[in-house]
């Protein structure tokens, strides 16, 4: 079922979500099901379960290759649950975002260059992953969400931020 999507400004997306102590429930199948059909349907790169009004620390991303954005490694298709990133250096790198929380803005944010992630399958069953690039930055902005973060409160120059079609006039640019 496609979910409506929280828009910055509600309270409810700033609160930190909780851990899923259960894996593999009927609950949790209907939540990552609800999930997957607002991502496609909103040709998201990701989406995090406090996006649709679900306290849990539950995430989905994945990209497939795409010609309108060549320059977008393939990320694959992942559940990742009670998320932990560890940073591999100290290297950082600036790219634009968007967000389904965030519609029709983009931003130039600030991400860890490389990454390990591990948390949790929705059988419970282990994830652990070190990245680089576009999919580093795709796992960093889905876990901020864990923590009440949106995309914006980590802008540091904010003459890069600001409506789609004004900064990449002409592009069909997606959110997150």
């Amino acid at each position: 079922m496609i979910r409506e999507v929280l828009k910055m400004g509600d309270p409810r997306l700033l609160e930190p979500a909780q851990p899923v102590r259960r894996f593999d429930t009927p609950e949790l199948r209907e939540l990552l099901a609800d999930m997957r059909d607002t991502m496609a349907h909103l040709a998201g790169a990701g989406l995090a379960a406090p996006q649709i009004g679900v306290g849990l620390q539950v995430v989905i991303f994945g990209v497939a290759r795409n010609p309108r954005y060549p320059e977008a490694e393939e990320v694959p298709d992942t559940v990742l649950i009670n998320p932990v990133l560890t940073p591999l250096s100290d290297e950082m790198e600036e790219d634009w975002e968007g967000c389904l929380s965030v519609p029709g803005l983009r931003g130039m944010v600030p991400r860890h260059a490389r990454l390990r992630y591990q948390g949790f399958d929705e059988k419970g069953g282990p994830i652990d992953r070190s990245v680089d690039g576009f999919h580093a930055r795709v796992v960093q902005h889905e876990c901020d969400h864990l923590m009440g973060i949106l995309y914006p409160m980590r802008i540091r120059d904010f003459s890069k931020f600001g409506f789609s079609e004004a900064l990449f006039p002409g592009e069909d640019v997606l959110d997150e």
